[in-house]
This record gives C-alpha cells, sequence and structure tokens, in this order.
C-alpha cells in the first residue's frame, strides 16, 4: 500500500480519544468511518465531534463550509464490518483488553484484509494483538496525546511482528496530516512520553507529600518554568543551549549539585496510599471557582495558540 491509497479510515471505539482522533480525519479530508459497539457512545461521539468542529471553525481553522464538508464524510455505525469494509487505515482505541483488541484484529483480517491497524494502546503490547492476525506484518501502536486533532505526538511503537515497510507507512501518514510521529524500536511499560511523565508527576506529588509546597504551587513552578521551554524543545536541548560549550559542560558544571539531588528525589516502586485524594483536595485550590468543562476549552483556547507559534497549525 502507498501513501496515496489512504481514502478511507475507520475510527474503531469512539470514546474521548476515539472521537477526537475521527475528528483530525475528517478535518483532514479522510472518510471516516466512527465505530463503536455502545449505541449511547457512539452518540456521544457524534456531539463530542460536533463540538470539536465549532471550535476549530470559531479558532478560524477552517471554514463553515468546510466544517460541514468534513462532518459529511462520516458514517456512525455499531456495526464493526461495515466500518472496516473498504478502509485501508484502522484507528482503533477500543476498550484497553486484549480479548476486546484481538477480536478487532481477527475481524479485520476477514473485512480489510491490506489494511494498516493502528492501536492507540497506552499500555498493552502490541506484539501480544498482533499474535491473532494473519497479517500480523501491518500491526503497530499508535499512541495520541489527548486530545489527539490538536497534539502532534504520536508515538509507533513496533511489535515483534511489525514490518518496516508498515512503520514507514504510518510514519509517512502521520507525517501528511501535519502529527509529529516518533518511532519506538522496543515494547516498554508505557512506551514513551507516559513514562517521562509519570516521572515528573512523581516528583511533583512527593514534593507536595512531603510539605515542599502546594499542589498548586508546584503546577506553576512546571507551567512557568520549564513547561515553558518544553513547548519549544525537549530537557536535552534545554540543556544544550544552557551552556555555550554545549550539554556535555552543563552536564559537568552542575553534575556535583545533581548528585546530591538525585538521592533526595522521589524514587517510588508504587503509588502511596491516598496519593490521589491528596492531589485532588489541592487541585481545588487550584482550580476553585472553574468547571471541568471551562478548563478544557480553556486547554484547547491555548493549545491552538501555542501550536501556531510552533508551526503544527
Amino acid at each position: 500500500m502507498n501513501l496515496n491509497d489512504i481514502k478511507k479510515v475507520a475510527c474503531v471505539g469512539v470514546g474521548t480519544i476515539g472521537a477526537s482522533w475521527a475528528t483530525l480525519y475528517l478535518w483532514k479530508g479522510f472518510n471516516v468511518a466512527v465505530q463503536d459497539v455502545n449505541v449511547e457512545a457512539l452518540e456521544s461521539a457524534r456531539r463530542l465531534i460536533s463540538s470539536n468542529f465549532k471550535f476549530l471553525e470559531e479558532k478560524g481553522l477552517l471554514s463553515s463550509e468546510s466544517r460541514k464538508k468534513a462532518e459529511g464524510n462520516a458514517t456512525y455505525t455499531v456495526n464493526l464490518k461495515e466500518a472496516l469494509t473498504g478502509a485501508q487505515f484502522i484507528q482503533e482505541s477500543a476498550f484497553e483488553s486484549y480479548e476486546v483488541k484481538q477480536n478487532i484484529v481477527r475481524e479485520m483480517d476477514e473485512y480489510a484484509p491490506e489494511a494498516i491497524y493502528a492501536t492507540s494502546t497506552s499500555g498493552l503490547l502490541v506484539s501480544e494483538i498482533q499474535k491473532m492476525s494473519k497479517y500480523p506484518g501491518r500491526c503497530i501502536t499508535a499512541h495520541p496525546f489527548n486530545p489527539p486533532h490538536l497534539l502532534p505526538l504520536v508515538e509507533l511503537v513496533k511489535g515483534k511482528e511489525t514490518s518496516e515497510e508498515t512503520v514507514l507507512l504510518c510514519y509517512d501518514f502521520y507525517k501528511s496530516i501535519n502529527k509529529e510521529p516518533i518511532i519506538i524500536n522496543k515494547e516498554i511499560p508505557g512506551h514513551v512520553a507516559s513514562r517521562i511523565q509519570m516521572a515528573l508527576w512523581r516528583e511533583c506529588a512527593d514534593l507536595v507529600m512531603n510539605g515542599v509546597c502546594s499542589v498548586k504551587d508546584v503546577d506553576a513552578a512546571c507551567c512557568y518554568g520549564p513547561g515553558l521551554r518544553w513547548a519549544l524543545m525537549g530537557p536535552h536541548l534545554v540543556w544544550d543551549l544552557s551552556n555555550p560549550k554545549g550539554i556535555a559542560a552543563t552536564i559537568e558544571h552542575i553534575g556535583p549539585q545533581m548528585n546530591v539531588w538525585l538521592p533526595d528525589m522521589a524514587n517510588w516502586e508504587k503509588l502511596p496510599d491516598g496519593v490521589g485524594e491528596l492531589m485532588a483536595e489541592g487541585l481545588k485550590e487550584e482550580t476553585a471557582g472553574t468547571t471541568p468543562g471551562e478548563l478544557k476549552a480553556w486547554r484547547d483556547d491555548k493549545l491552538v495558540e501555542i501550536l501556531k507559534q510552533v508551526g503544527k497549525l
């Protein structure tokens, strides 16, 4: 299959992530089959996709005419056969279960034997999922960050039997719709970005639990310090620019200090009891008077402005 052969995308499993994926593919001009076994979930996805398009139109990212055309390219169905038939690319975001995903792969073999199967899983191994396929070489993990129709990152994780042709085609496909794919050569729990996020959160939560600062202040420390730089460059490039001689000189300079910090930093191997409740209590102060819906709208509005600045919209 070539890149130009991809005309129809099947979005299988449409919770928040699946509906966001569907929004993206419709926005980029594909015919999209939106499928879920749950009728209520399907109707919820229809409303969410419409809301996403309303937001995109309000932000001037597409015209009213383009919005109507894009939404008209969607079909909604509970029938997996109907969704898969004729699809060249399958973006699966179904329930996090090997059994569920393997059943989808089996049906894909029958109804879309040449299609790419890209699972959005955040934690399951595509090597286990692809065992149920007669064509395991075309199965890959394509893990997004929420919301996928705005955030560019897609983590492409190879399974044991994923072909190099599939990896390269998926890379080119996501690039063609202005995503930022990265290739992960080894399956590890949590892929890459979520592990980085988890390591940061562990230290932030530990600081709160030890009474060093509040949830509000540790969030501010991330947002208004390193977070602003991270929107533009990763931690290695940040450190490379910290010294005229580059990252090696930076590490040599601050290394003795880091060797003092590291033993004092969080090293949990298990979540402490009550950590969720403690952080939730702190968030009441940080988000006082703001609803989750208002926060989401604010987040997406600001994301659009940042994405414009970094050339991803």
